[in-house]
């Protein structure tokens, strides 16, 4: 139940800051990209997807194919990791554009190092998620499961690397 209170609470914050960015300020999308080079941008559009994609993947065997009085990490660790590793997902991921736009708008170091601490705490939270469900027991060797484990790869490649790395090193400050 907490899970579905994080994605449903966290969800619409992600969702809502891009709304409500994205409305407040009309014809701003492309300085959300900051230095991204035009010929690169298909490649974060494909991992955006890859990583949206890789989201369902993941937390529907969260929720569907694992149960939660059964499940340990690693042998030591029950189910509730899961829900730290989902509110370092979201919360922080809710932060980014209201954060990018009062760089563009207001830059200083400060904004900056925030901007770059939202972005490292949702790539460690996804590694995190990835790591944990790699080391998950029981294993569930289906289709679900590698389904799970392959979306959170993706997912981690595109929050850890793209985002928290190649896009903060790219931005123009």
């Amino acid at each position: 139940m907490v899970m579905l209170g994080l994605n449903v609470v966290g969800g619409v914050a992600v969702l809502g800051s891009y709304a409500y960015g994205l409305l407040t300020h009309p014809g701003s999308g492309e300085r959300l990209w900051g230095g991204v080079p035009q010929a690169t941008r298909p490649l974060y559009m494909t991992g955006m997807l890859l990583a949206a994609l890789g989201y369902f993947a993941f937390t529907y065997f969260l929720f569907f194919r694992l149960d939660p009085d059964q499940t340990l990490i690693a042998g030591r660790f029950d189910f509730g990791i899961f829900n730290g590793l989902y509110a370092g997902i979201l919360l922080p991921s809710a932060l980014w554009m209201p954060l990018t736009f009062r760089m563009i708008e207001q830059p200083g170091e400060p904004v900056w190092l925030a901007i770059r601490l939202v972005l490292a705490i949702v790539g460690l939270a996804s590694l995190g998620l990835l790591v944990a469900l790699a080391l998950v027991e029981p294993k569930e060797p289906g289709w679900a499961y590698w389904m799970a484990l392959s979306g959170s790869g993706l997912f981690c490649l595109h929050t850890g690397v793209l985002d928290a790395i190649v896009w903060t090193y790219l931005y123009p400050v």
